[in-house]
């Protein structure tokens, strides 16, 4: 088996985790390739000395790697997606940041779940990503999908936007306020909750229209089929707009219209057969957790 490992930082409290999973993938005989610039961190936290294979940005199925391991948040798992990109390399998230929602392994269990993984003891799940064309070239956009979710925001801090919203090419509403966003299953528990929306069960077949501080208070969260092309005119005062691509966000004038829809490659993801989405919704989210008890 070989891996690849992806990060995008360490601190003194996070290398012993790296370390730990470079000791443990080299206890089960598993080759290693990392990115180069996470390469170079881990050196300079003297984690490793090399002798380790190294890849820029760019992985192919050339490269070899069977699964991608990422060490941080979420928000690396997000940003080595456009590492991955249509692969089909699995990911497995070793979670050392805060919320981890998306998260393989905990940190305490780097050991137990590399050896599970040395033996085939996982499942592969796939999550479908968002595609945005535009009808113009838009600059500095290195790719065009998203896991989570792609959203619309303003720019300037004083001026609305107004986003003419059509499904299917047909117009669906206009939505006044600083933004829309337009969120997977996976992307619900993300920006989109925090703005109101719903959280939707991985696997639905949804996706979800959640305006940001709609100055029209009738607009509500809207959840439409993940078949449905969506596109958006957007108007106002500014001279440009924003649009968030997971992480990636970009400088977009008016005049130019978004089309989404989803992509024609999936994600996959490594999960084990204890990982439950409802188990870990309780447990992220702090539910049925009661303090006054103690």
């Amino acid at each position: 088996m070989k891996v690849g490992i992806f990060g995008q930082a360490l601190s003194e409290n996070t290398k012993i985790y790296a370390r730990k999973l470079l000791d443990s993938l080299a206890k089960f005989n598993v080759e290693v390739i990392i990115e180069q610039k996470f390469y170079n961190i881990l050196l300079d936290f003297e984690v490793t000395k090399g002798n380790y294979e190294i890849f820029s940005e760019k992985l192919t199925k050339e490269h070899g790697v069977d699964l991608m391991f990422t060490l941080g948040g979420d928000g690396t798992i997000l940003r080595v997606i456009s590492i991955v990109k249509d692969t089909e390399i699995p990911i497995v998230g070793i979670n050392t940041g805060r919320l981890g929602f998306m998260a393989t392994i905990s940190k305490e269990h780097i050991n137990e779940k590399v050896e599970s993984i040395s033996k085939g003891e996982y499942k592969i799940k796939e999550r479908r990503l968002l595609e945005l064309q535009t009808s113009a070239k838009v600059e500095n956009m290195p790719y065009n999908f998203a896991l989570n979710e792609i959203s619309i925001n303003r720019k300037e801090a004083t001026s609305m936007v107004t986003v003419d919203a059509y499904l299917n090419d047909e117009f669906l509403n206009s939505y006044w306020g600083d933004g829309l966003i337009v969120a997977t299953p996976t992307g619900s528990t993300g920006y989109s909750l925090s703005c109101g929306g719903p959280i939707i069960m991985p696997g639905s077949n949804n996706l979800v229209l959640t305006p940001i501080a709609p100055h029209n208070l009738s607009a509500r969260p809207f959840v439409i089929p993940d078949n449905t092309e969506i596109e958006f005119h957007i108007k106002g005062r500014a001279e440009n707009y924003l649009v968030s691509l997971d992480s990636r966000i970009v400088t977009v004038p008016h005049g130019i219209k978004l089309r989404i829809k989803k992509s024609n490659f999936v994600v996959k993801m490594v999960r084990f057969e204890e990982q439950r989405f409802l188990t870990t919704l309780r447990k992220k989210m702090l539910w049925g957790e009661d303090y006054r008890n103690e």
